[in-house]
């Protein structure tokens, strides 16, 4: 089975440890739930330890690199879910619906297998974090590959959106995590834990302009606001079903 995060996933594990305040909202947001799947789940970031959980993944490198004891894993793709009708009693999927084929799809798969509540976390392509004045292809790339927040209510009915900040100090390297140490966006090896790097190709002239604003100052100026904040919304929604 070809998969993106053959080829992508190599340092995930070591750049993208889950954040523990992230993980309380997803635990709460799957309530009682005593038996889970997780879609698109990697190399097992935020997967509950407190429960029975199913891992889901297509790719055979991010499975190599769950961690032992990690839950069982079957390799397969959202868009065809080997689970019986309403097997769970929740379904989790974290920052990994932009990259399935058919989006649609999987979620109407989730629902079909899932019993209870179905939790999301993703991120609203309408939002616009400051990296994006350096690198306006990311925005674009975030309207290509992101669901709107209300096709999620078209695909799976009644929902709720809920902000989830990004703290300052996120152990977790996803795309915006960085927002208050922008410096790290000039390390190829932190952007290598990001699949929006390696989807929008040569970022030379946007980091260049960044490193120049930062050696100025005129980056801490321009942004002075946030250099006060322990967190920051920076686009990335909790979606949860009824």
């Amino acid at each position: 089975m070809s998969a993106k995060y053959d080829t992508i996933g190599l340092n995930y594990a070591e750049l993208r440890k889950p954040d523990p305040r992230v993980a309380n909202a997803i635990t709460g947001a799957l309530g009682s739930a005593r038996n889970v799947l997780n879609v698109g789940a990697g190399t097992g970031s935020y997967e509950p330890t407190d429960r029975s959980v199913i891992a889901v993944e297509p790719s055979r490198e991010m499975i190599g690199r769950r961690k032992p004891g990690a839950a069982e894993v079957i390799q397969a793709g959202a868009e065809d879910l080997p689970f019986d009708d309403k097997s769970f009693d929740a379904a989790m999927a974290i920052l990994t619906i932009h990259h399935w084929p058919n989006k649609e799809a999987g979620l109407r798969e989730m629902r079909r297998v899932t019993r209870g509540p179905i939790v999301l976390l993703t991120f609203d392509p309408a939002h616009r974090p400051w990296l994006t004045d350096y690198l306006p292809e990311l925005a674009a790339l975030d309207e290509a590959q992101m669901p709107r927040m209300s096709d999620y209510e078209k695909w799976l009915g009644a929902v709720q959106v809920t902000p989830v900040p990004v703290p300052h100090d996120c152990s977790d390297g996803f795309l915006y995590a960085y927002w208050r140490r922008p410096a790290a966006y000039l390390d190829p090896f932190i952007r290598s834990g990001s699949s929006s790097f390696w989807a929008i190709g040569n970022v030379d002239a946007g980091l260049a302009r960044l490193r120049a604003d930062l050696d100025s100052g005129a980056w801490a100026r321009r942004y002075a606001d946030l250099l006060e904040k322990d967190e920051y919304d920076a686009g990335y929604r909790l979606v949860v079903t009824g």
